[in-house]
Parts: C-alpha cells; sequence; structure tokens
C-alpha cells in the first residue's frame, strides 16, 4: 500500500508544480507605442500584431528590424499598414527564386 500512496504524492507534487510555473511564463508584450516619424520601410523584415486581452494591455504592431529588434508601434498609422505591405513583399522575393541579396538579409520567409 505504501509504494502506491508514494505515486500518488509524486504525482499531485509534480501536476502542482508543471501548474504553478505555466502560470508564471512571463508574456513579452509592448507596454507603449511610438507614435513618432515613420521608420524606413527597407529596415523591416518582419510584422506581428499585438492583440489587447490576449495577454496584454495595448494593441500594437510589432517591426522587427533586421538585426532584430522589437519595435512597437501603433497598429491604426496608415504608414504601418505600408510598411507590413512592403514585408510581405519582401517575404515573397526572398522565398522565390533563391534571391540571397542584401535586400534579404534577416528575411526569414515564410513557407505556409
Amino acid at each position: 500500500m505504501a509504494p502506491m500512496t508514494d505515486a500518488k504524492l509524486i504525482f499531485c507534487f509534480l501536476f502542482i508544480t508543471c501548474t504553478v510555473t505555466l502560470a508564471e511564463i512571463p508574456m513579452d508584450c509592448c507596454l507603449s507605442v511610438h507614435r513618432g516619424e515613420p521608420l524606413e520601410k527597407t529596415a523591416i523584415v518582419h510584422v506581428h500584431k499585438q492583440i489587447s486581452g490576449q495577454g496584454c494591455s495595448i494593441d500594437a504592431t510589432i517591426l522587427v528590424t533586421r538585426r532584430g529588434k522589437n519595435l512597437c508601434m501603433p497598429s491604426d498609422e496608415p504608414w504601418v499598414a505600408d510598411v507590413e505591405k512592403h514585408v510581405v513583399f519582401l517575404k515573397k522575393l526572398c522565398k522565390k527564386n533563391k534571391y540571397k541579396g542584401k535586400r534579404c538579409f534577416g528575411v526569414k520567409p515564410e513557407y505556409n
């Protein structure tokens, strides 16, 4: 009877530990957005959205530079939409024909 009780205790301990650990995973969120001058779209190689209510407190568009820096920008700015369109074009260009010029430095094509 003792080995079964020990196994149950170990299982309960592991379950509680894993649950607490997973609940404490920090989110990487933008806390504010930059509302200054538009950025040069050729410096941006990836774009993704941050939606409030999904672990973060504000809506933002995260622009990733060629060097891997994340920049938080407002989603409602027209120039941000232009940058998004440019990134989509750039990913398609870098995916086809194995184009590997300076233009594709830092670009990770999406294979969906």
